[in-house]
């Protein structure tokens, strides 16, 4: 009889399988991109639902080359960003380390309920520039408003962007031109390129072996347990590994979709997308929104970062999609 062979179940590539400590991902790389103007690399936008798109297939190997095709799509809710402070970071034998931040002077209440910030503005723009030979990287602190993306959430999110293109001299002086003032998705993205998303996946709460790695169940005759590992490894050494497929936290992770393409850029003026009684769960998209083609991590309503893709291909060109229909109500595409 032939020894039975299978591989294991459970992927050991994203461990720990802990709980994230927010709402929002932390974005842990910004791409570098070549361009003479600086520019900021992310944005931060609201899952509203699903959508089904029929666009003209651009793809010139393809099969469907030149026909309609359905792209089952992810709408995301954008609000205009404000660009409320700079930061500044220098190298160290520990890595990169703050110099020093910039906040704008005049500031909105919301935000300053939610954090106190230094306002020693002009002292603090002097400092860097006095010092900018010892900068190796600055970013953008912005606010976003969930209110304006059609949430009821009042209080703000505080998240940092990324800079690229230009020097750091160049970046720093954009971003302090830029101080109060709101950014939109537009001035980011364009459509028919691609970009990353990162959210947190929908939370399952505390989970077994058999949902969380999909190990096969015993048979219901089996000693104590039918939904567990038959073993969890040798008597010596007296410990368990950690690949053993165990019990504990299933879903409210982090996660990071790449090269998702951005079908469409608008808002409702341009282009209607909400349908007969708004989206389900989420309601009327009151300004931009984005298409990105695919699915995305995350519930409803749960803020995701868009950015500038880290694994894009430099020869991919920019084709902009030819969206022949959305499906706004039941029954489009029939």
């Amino acid at each position: 009889m032939a020894k039975h062979s299978a591989p294991r179940r459970g992927s050991l590539a994203v461990r720990p399988r802990g709980r994230h400590g927010t709402l929002n991902a932390r974005v842990r790389t910004w791409p570098s991109i070549k361009s003479d103007e600086p520019k900021l690399l992310g944005f931060m936008a609201f899952k509203v639902g699903s959508i089904n798109v029929l666009t003209v297939d651009n793809r010139e190997k393809s099969s469907t080359f030149g026909k309609p095709i359905f792209n089952h799509s992810t709408v995301v809710s954008c609000a205009p960003i404000t660009i409320v402070g700079v930061r500044s970071y220098q190298s160290s034998v520990d890595g990169l380390k703050v110099f020093s931040e910039v906040y704008a002077k005049k500031l909105s209440k919301e935000i300053l309920r939610k954090q106190k910030l230094n306002s020693n503005t002009d002292a603090n723009i002097k400092k860097i520039q006095d010092n900018i030979e010892l900068i190796t990287k600055v970013s953008a602190i912005v606010s976003v408003p969930p209110k304006q993306a059609g949430l009821s959430q009042i209080k703000p999110y505080l998240f940092e962007i990324g800079v690229g293109g230009g020097s750091i001299d160049t970046q720093f002086e954009y971003l302090i031109n830029q101080l109060g003032s709101t950014i939109s998705a537009t001035d980011i993205f364009q459509s028919g390129m691609l970009v990353d998303v990162l959210g947190i996946t929908k939370g399952k709460g505390w989970q077994g072996p058999v949902k969380r790695f999909g190990i096969k169940k015993k048979q219901h005759k089996s000693r104590k347990t039918v939904r567990e590992v038959g073993t969890v490894g040798a008597w010596s050494p007296q410990n368990i590994m950690y690949t053993v497929p165990r019990a504990g936290q299933m879903g409210f992770h982090q996660r990071t979709e790449f090269n998702k393409k951005v079908l469409l850029i608008a808002n409702e003026e341009q282009q209607s997308v909400n349908p007969d009684g708004g989206f389900l769960h989420f309601g009327i998209i009151p300004g931009d929104y984005m298409i990105l083609k695919g699915s995305l991590p995350g519930p409803v309503k749960r803020p995701v970062i868009v950015r500038y893709p880290v694994r894009s291909k430099s020869t991919a060109k920019l084709d902009t999609p030819k969206i022949l229909q959305l499906s706004t109500k039941k029954g489009d595409f029939s």
